[in-house]
């Protein structure tokens, strides 16, 4: 099978470059050239294909999967569900509890969305992290790989950057789970990466499926007060390299970077740095641009990754009122994706410019028709639940600033 880059070098317009081209509304030989270069990718799944990168609008992607602590496959599939009801361009599947290969058949016959994972996840959980191998990651990559995972998460991290955290000063460590698994693996076998090591045997495997592969951000910070140091900047050097080697070979690829805690005012700054150091879309987890938001960490969250999707970030990562807290239910993932998609729709008015459905939103509004506003809304369920069904809202009664000046015609309205 030939990758989606493999035949963009050759000039094909693949049928989901055609269909992620009339989606975006973008030049198909423009995307050709993104594909090619790699500052996009196409994510698919069966006939659906998400384009992730330059030129094309910020994406969302939900969490969602079952913890050693709480396994509810059934739960589970709610969210993804959930998740695919209300607008989310991607899944991931994290689950480390009960039989996780079933779950994610679960998760699979239930949705149609491209689905991600990291396959040390279900190495540590099934066979231990004191006593899996390197053939066990790499056979936990083959089997989801051919039960058809779209993207797979690997933390690169090598043991020069691992060996910086020692002579660095964090008020929290790594807080990546599987940036710290991979990590915990090369200490106790004191040994390279086995992702690095084994690099190009996954890059056949990749190849053979065309799954993007998405390099994982283990050395975020884990707090605002821990500034970026130079673990990050090591790994951000390190995933630009693999990125560049993994495109040269045909596959498609992500960086994480800027994600976890970022204080806010280094946001922007640090997203066109890393932009500066890489081409490849750029996967943003949050960034959270405060620690004091525990309960509302998805609000902090959308604060953080607007900056972000603003300053040029291409793929959103959300959170949820749970982050730190616990597995989220159905009603945290809602909330999460909203407020995710309000941030991506921000960050997308920076980079491109105000979008239409904001002025067609307004000029329902402007008309009272509260129907035509709900059409337009982010979330039409909630807005309308909050809505009166006709007239001016209980905010303002009889003095809605609206209907007085549309009495007196004291405004010309455009709509």
């Amino acid at each position: 099978m030939r990758t989606q880059v493999e035949r963009a070098r050759d000039g094909i317009a693949t049928p989901q470059i055609e269909a992620v081209a009339r989606a975006e509304n973008v030049d198909i030989q423009t995307l050709i050239s993104r594909i090619t270069e790699g500052s996009a990718v196409i994510m698919t799944r069966g006939e659906g294909s998400v384009g992730i990168g330059k030129d094309l609008r910020t994406k969302v992607n939900v969490n969602i999967g079952t913890s050693s602590l709480k396994i509810d496959p059934d739960e589970e599939v709610k969210k993804a569900r959930v998740a695919e009801k209300y607008g989310a361009d991607t899944l991931t599947d994290l689950s480390m509890g009960g039989n996780i290969t079933d779950i994610r058949r679960m998760i699979f016959d239930n949705t149609r969305l491209p689905i991600t994972t990291i396959p040390i996840y279900q190495a540590a959980a099934q066979i231990g992290l004191k006593n899996m191998t390197c053939e066990d990651i790499i056979q936990s990559i083959k089997q989801q790989a051919d039960e058809g995972v779209s993207s797979f998460v690997l933390h690169c991290i090598d043991k020069k950057t691992l060996g910086m955290l020692k002579t660095g000063k964090r008020v929290l460590g790594v807080v990546s789970k599987g940036g710290s698994i991979t990590s915990a693996y090369m200490l106790l076998n004191n040994c390279e990466n086995p992702f690095i090591e084994s690099f190009d045997e996954i890059l056949e495997v990749l190849k053979r499926y065309d799954i993007v592969l998405s390099l994982g951000n283990t050395m975020r910070s884990g707090c605002v007060h821990d500034e970026r140091d130079r673990a990050q900047l090591e790994e951000i050097k390190q995933n630009a390299k693999l990125a560049k080697y993994a495109n040269e070979a045909g596959v498609q690829v992500i960086i994480e970077g800027v994600g976890g805690h970022v204080r806010a005012d280094k946001i922007a700054e640090y997203v066109k740095f890393h932009k500066s150091c890489s081409h490849f879309p750029l996967f943003v987890a949050g960034p959270l641009p405060a620690d004091v938001a525990v309960g509302y960490d998805h609000i902090a969250g959308c604060v953080g990754a607007s900056i972000a999707s603003g300053a040029g970030a291409d793929y959103l990562c959300y959170i949820t009122p749970s982050e730190h807290l616990g597995l989220p239910g159905t009603e945290q993932v809602r909330e999460g994706l909203i407020a995710f998609k309000i941030a991506a729709h921000i960050g997308d008015s920076i980079k491109y410019g105000l979008n239409e459905r904001d002025r067609l939103l307004a000029a329902k509004r402007a008309k009272l028709d509260w129907e035509g506003q709900m059409s337009h809304a982010i979330d039409s369920e909630r807005a309308r639940e909050l809505a009166p069904k006709e007239g001016p809202c209980t905010m303002c009664g009889d003095f809605c600033a609206i209907k007085i000046m549309k009495e007196f015609g004291a405004c010309n309205y455009s709509a």
